[in-house]
């Protein structure tokens, strides 16, 4: 019997291919091969008198492949949807099956966590039919996204100038902004510590008769210096071992945090470098998942790698070493499908796979391995010191603290420090008293919360249940695609597009775009998952208050006037005003549609040439993400476009377009080229 199986990635499918038969054939429909229309009302392609029937269409681009995929399936006696173990991954494998056209009893549904032969053999031999709940969770959360997306981002488009509006977007952005102004609103407190030095050891006023002190100014410092004598009694001496455990293995939220902070990586380049230790990486015994998926909200571990590392623990380290790994109890909001991240395999180290990878690859495959490593070690134990002193009922407190087993530092240490703050041997001063050197006093003042970087923002974004672990990475990208944030020392800043598009929001919308809603919202696509919550009831409940917000919204809020630039439109004489196009800004009439003049900038013109197609002008532009390319001011009218610079001169041979690559010149038309100097 032939077999088909389909995967997302070309890369998965290279690598299972490896672990299966000659009757296997494996192929990939690299991701989502169908999405909601953009037909209907308001271009939802979601009828929403009739149950919010979805009507979905080939994604652009993916026709030729959906034709090849028919092709395949027919040519095949059975077929293995085996997409990810998740609620995209199982929407992804209905949709294969719907639009494919393959029959209830001619495939099964194959899921694995990790991409290694015998998890594969395994997930082959328990497989199971389309889960058609969680299939309507994602479905459902697609429809409100586009629902919230749509309507919201065309009303933006039409009164702030903001690209787009979101349901997880624009909490998020919420989250920035407010902040923001809790730093700008912040007003610094004044207080004063006071320190006593021994030389070897320094210790801190903590109380005043027992009672916690508070220093507010420099003079209530200098009249407890006053009271203060150099002589101290040392009133307790406490020495205790204390155990450090280590961290769990690593979720989603936790993985992009850490690659934040110690790697300096962003979200998303976390979840791409990810994606290809998971699909699989060409080791010399073939290509192998090093890690298992990387969309996770659980902290589950294995039996089978428990054991496993604990048996390579104890041989490379010795048996003081091995630990014991608690079981993580079920959180509120934690979907808990599968494992945490970890490598698939204890016993392929970071160096031994080294030369395979590049060194992105490496620093998050060491980051990973030696985090799910060092949580199956045995606790770093400290011995820890307290020393209390007093000093005319001025209480000072010293602390101290000192390895005496690394534990999971062996391995860990290098993400997590640990420097020993040694104190002196107590039981060395004979007298009553001990003399400091000096007693100093230190002005602070109280600072607000720092502003969010991308690992505090992901971990405040899941402690509110905002989003779920394939949210995150994108939802912080579109906040920077569409210019609503900026990065400064790395953190978060809003710009004045992003202050003003959460204001109107909260202005019309501030019962739905907030923490409590989207999380809510969030739990209620948990229940649709586990058939505890009807979606079409969800989905009505939703836009029944939604959509007479929107309606009031587009009638009341106020259109934000364009910028004048003073100057005068030649056609109409009405007033010049910047405007934002899909390009970037340009100068137009302020009386559009009326009027639809554009000005020309012939700073942007290159070399001053005429567009071949239309007689228009060429200049330069830039894509969304800031590449330049050239095209006609014509457009749309002409679409005339390419990603290198014209040129003044015509093709010698066809009179063609002649483009500048590098060191020459080549004509669009023939490619005729000629060796220019740079």
């Amino acid at each position: 019997m032939s077999k088909l199986m389909i995967v997302e990635s070309p890369h998965k499918s290279k690598t299972i291919s490896g672990f299966l038969g000659s009757d296997y054939r494996v192929v990939s429909s690299k991701g989502h091969i169908m999405d909601l229309a953009t037909s209907g009302k308001f271009g939802l392609g979601v009828d929403i008198e009739n149950d919010f029937k979805a009507s979905y269409v080939p994604i652009k681009g993916k026709k030729s492949l959906i034709k090849e995929l028919k092709e395949d399936v027919k040519k095949a006696d059975f077929v293995l949807l085996a997409t990810d173990p998740d609620r995209e991954g199982e929407a992804i494998s209905w949709h294969l099956k719907e639009s494919l056209g393959i029959k209830d009893d001619q495939y099964e549904r194959v899921t694995f966590n990790e991409i290694t032969k015998d998890v594969v053999m395994d997930a082959l031999a328990n497989p199971r039919k389309i889960d058609d709940d969680l299939v309507k969770s994602q479905e459902t959360r697609r429809i409100l996204d586009r629902i919230i997306g749509f309507r919201l981002s065309k009303l933006m488009q039409s009164k702030t100038g903001g690209k787009s509006a979101g349901r997880v977007q624009s909490v998020a952005l919420k989250l920035i902004v407010d902040r923001e102004r809790e730093i700008e609103a912040f007003i610094p407190e004044e207080y004063w510590s006071i320190t006593a030095d021994f030389g070897d050891f320094k210790a801190d006023l903590e109380k005043y008769k027992n009672k916690k002190i508070k220093i507010t100014s420099e003079r209530e410092a200098d009249e407890i210096l006053d009271a203060l004598s150099k002589a101290f009694k040392i009133l307790d001496v406490d020495t205790k071992d204390t155990k450090r455990n280590g961290k769990p293995i690593f979720k989603t939220t936790t993985l992009q945090q850490m690659a934040s902070s110690k790697l300096g990586f962003a979200s998303s380049k976390t979840m791409r470098i990810a994606q290809k230790l998971y699909e699989g990486v060409d080791l010399k015994e073939g290509s192998v998942g090093l890690i298992t998926y990387m969309r996770t909200d659980s902290e589950r571990v294995s039996p089978t790698f428990v054991a496993e590392t604990k048996t390579f623990i104890e041989k490379k380290y010795g048996k003081s070493y091995v630990g014991q790994v608690k079981v993580p109890k079920k959180k509120e909001n934690v979907q808990d499908a599968h494992e945490g991240i970890r490598p698939t395999s204890i016993l392929r180290t970071p160096d031994e796979v080294k030369p395979y990878l590049t060194s992105d690859e490496y620093k998050l495959y060491e980051l990973i391995y030696v985090r799910a490593l060092s949580s199956i070690m045995a606790p770093a134990i400290l011995i820890n010191t307290t020393v209390l002193l007093d000093n005319n009922d001025y209480l000072f407190k010293a602390t101290g603290s000192v390895l005496k087993f690394d534990g999971y530092l062996k391995v860990y240490g290098k993400f997590e420090d640990q420097n020993d703050v040694r104190l002196p041997d107590f039981e060395s001063y004979k007298s009553d008293a001990i003399i400091a050197n000096e007693i100093l006093k230190e002005q602070h003042f109280t600072k607000p919360e720092p502003r969010y970087t991308e690992g505090t923002l992901i971990k405040a974004m899941e402690s509110l249940g905002i989003g779920r672990p394939s949210t995150y990475a994108p939802t912080i990208q579109t906040l920077k695609d569409r210019e609503y944030v900026k990065m400064e020392d790395k953190r978060f800043v809003p710009t004045e597009m992003g202050i003003v598009t959460t204001d109107k929001l909260q202005e019309f919308f501030s019962n739905i775009i907030n923490v409590e809603y989207t999380a809510n919202m969030e739990n209620e696509l948990d229940l649709i998952a586990e058939d505890k919550m009807d979606n079409v009831k969800v989905l009505r409940d939703f836009y029944d208050e939604f959509e007479p917000m929107v309606e009031d919204a587009f009638q009341k809020m106020e259109k934000k006037e364009a910028p004048k630039t003073g100057e005068i439109c030649p056609e109409c004489g009405g007033e010049l005003v910047i405007r934002r196009g899909k390009y970037g800004e340009f100068v137009a009439c302020s009386n559009y549609p009326t009027c639809k003049y554009v000005k020309k900038d012939v700073k942007q013109a290159v070399e001053i040439m005429p567009c071949p197609k239309c007689g228009g002008m060429i200049v330069e532009k830039k894509t969304k993400r800031g590449k330049a390319f050239y095209g006609c001011d014509h457009y749309p009218k002409c679409d005339f476009a390419t990603w290198d610079k014209p040129v003044s001169e015509k093709c010698p041979k066809c009179g063609g377009v002649m483009t500048q690559k590098k060191d020459k010149v080549v004509c669009m038309n023939c490619n005729y080229e000629e060796t220019k100097e740079s």
